[in-house]
């Protein structure tokens, strides 16, 4: 398409729909950051849960590696296909009632997820949590923007910031504590009374916010949707089977990422003939705005992928509790709470494109130190890589979320931030698919030998999950099988740690290819006010959004 992609002067101003007078504002973002606490706090929690998730019932579902990698994915994959519509429906019909029912939702699939009997019945109701994060996550930010003006905006965003930090933080933690005296499904209860107060909260002093200018009037792009979210399912369906199978050229894996390459191709080529876009692909043409969306999707990627395989190690490896557990992740929790509130100073004084390849760089350092890491490893030398790990995220998220947030539409905040929340949730479904399959895959072919003469029953079932093959060393132990168990036991270890190492290295690939990639196509200077947004706006209606935090 021809048309100009616009610029930060041109972009409409915010209005506010109000009662006409002064929102309680410290109340609305009380009430906003429960909501943001919900869906943050909910995604940490799980991955503590992964390991207990893998046992036999009744103290797990049974789940093997990919049926864990499908809770992951089902949320994120149900997440990142309707950022887009809920975007834009926030900003037609209001964001207010978008929030309420997404939290409503996210407490109702919560609490039946606490009572899933079976591994598929949890991947179900992880997509509904998924479609109401959807809901929830772009109603957010439109409507802090809509209360907050100015520097008073920038405290909130600041604020919200420390909490999503503090969320990453405590969910281990309290997921740990939970695991320790209850059943798993207590993970997903917790967030019910969260819920109840929030709603409350939002009923009582969230006013009804929307935002003018070109979103009025906007037309819904259906097909486009629809070509995305297929696309991106079938992509992560054959990625995942793929590692299932070790095999990435048969039917069942090849089929459906062809079928997905083929309709993400569609879709480019849809949303360039579109009038009304739901992803405006012109965008792409400014070099910044390019590279700070594969900054953003890679982080994720990492993040969620790379960190997918920290419960197996510290549980099944090293035999921790889930409270310890939990405490050993805060290094990453703490890192982003101690350097993301300095990024925009450096932002400032370097530019973007030196703050996020110097992130990037970290990034892959901490990977490519976490694969060193052994069984016997000192746990301070683990924590210490995971910190350098976080160090980097810290330095990436802020200055490449202002570069694509201040590269839209200021009157579009709902399809602003569902942009922006796409490229971080496509990134980490990509992730937990990809890494998840690598692990997945080294996994099985490290531990065949030793379980390939079990009898087909329980050799598959001891293919599953470290967790499994342990659990079947157990049952050979029991039955008068010591050596076999042995043999069993040692296998898992190794070929876990060999499949772990493997998953770091090829996340720490991606990482360092990206970092050349965005120093070479990134401006060393802020791109399109993204400087600015990340330092915080100033006061005034046609000033460039601030910087979205992480969630």
């Amino acid at each position: 398409m021809s048309t100009p992609v616009p610029a930060a002067a041109d972009r409409p101003s915010r209005t506010h729909e109000g009662t006409g007078r002064e929102p309680r504002r410290t109340a609305v973002l009380v009430a906003v950051l429960a909501a943001v606490l919900l869906v943050s706090m909910d995604n940490s929690i799980l991955n503590v849960a992964l390991k207990t998730l893998a046992e036999p019932a009744p103290v797990g579902l049974g789940a093997d590696h990919s049926q864990l990698q499908w809770a992951v994915d089902a949320y994120t994959l149900a997440y990142a296909g309707l950022l887009l519509v809920s975007g834009l429906l926030g900003d037609r019909v209001g964001h207010k009632k978008l929030l309420v029912a997404g939290v409503a939702l996210f407490g109702v699939s919560s609490a039946l997820s606490a009572y899933a009997r079976t591994p598929d019945q949890l991947t179900g109701l992880r997509a509904v949590m998924g479609v109401a994060g959807s809901l929830i996550m772009p109603a957010t930010l439109a409507i802090i923007s809509a209360v907050f003006p100015g520097e008073q905006r920038t405290k909130a965003l600041g604020i919200w910031t420390a909490v999503v930090g503090v969320a990453v933080a405590l969910g281990p933690i309290i997921g740990g504590a939970l695991l320790e005296r209850f059943w798993w499904g207590s993970v997903f209860l917790v967030n019910v009374p969260i819920v109840a107060v929030a709603l409350v909260a939002m009923v009582r002093f969230v006013p009804a916010a929307r935002r003018s200018g070109t979103s009025e009037g906007r037309r819904m792009d259906l097909l486009g949707i629809a070509l995305s979210g297929l696309g991106l399912l079938g992509v992560v369906y054959g990625v995942i089977r793929a590692g299932e199978l070790n095999d990435w050229t048969g039917r069942d894996a090849g089929l459906p990422l062809a079928a997905g390459a083929v309709l993400l191709a569609a879709f480019v080529l849809w949303e360039r003939r579109v009038a009304q876009p739901a992803l405006d692909v012109r965008y792409f043409r400014e070099r910044g705005f390019a590279a700070a969306a594969t900054s953003l999707a890679v982080l994720y990627f990492a993040l969620v992928g790379g960190t997918f395989v920290i419960t197996f190690y510290l549980q099944s490896v090293r035999g921790y509790g889930p409270l310890l557990t939990g405490v050993c992740v805060l290094p990453l929790a703490a890192s982003l709470i101690i350097f993301a509130p300095r990024v925009p100073r450096l932002v400032a004084r370097f530019g973007v494109r030196a703050v996020c390849t110097f992130g990037l760089a970290t990034m892959a350092a901490g990977l490519l130190g976490l694969a060193a890491v052994g069984r016997s490893t000192p746990i301070w030398l683990f924590e210490i890589w995971l910190f350098v790990f976080g160090t980097g995220t810290a330095h990436v998220h802020p200055p490449s979320t202002a570069t694509v947030v201040s590269t839209l539409p200021a009157g579009e905040s709902g399809a602003a931030s569902a942009v922006n929340n796409t490229f971080r949730q496509v990134g980490g479904s990509l992730g937990a698919a990809v890494l998840g399959s690598v692990l997945n895959a080294a996994y099985r072919s490290r531990i065949d030998p030793a379980v390939g003469g079990l009898g087909d029953g329980l050799a598959e079932r001891a293919r599953g999950s470290v967790a499994a093959t342990l659990q079947v060393a157990q049952d050979l132990a029991a039955h008068g099988h010591g050596p076999q168990s042995y043999a069993v036991a040692q296998a898992a270890y190794g070929g876990f740690l060999h499949a772990m190492r493997t998953t770091w290295l090829a996340a720490s690939v991606v990482v360092l290819l990206t970092t050349v990639f965005v120093f070479l196509v990134m401006g060393p200077g802020p791109s399109d006010g993204a400087g600015q947004a990340v330092a915080g706006p100033a006061d005034g209606p046609d000033q460039v959004r601030g910087s979205e935090p992480s969630a």
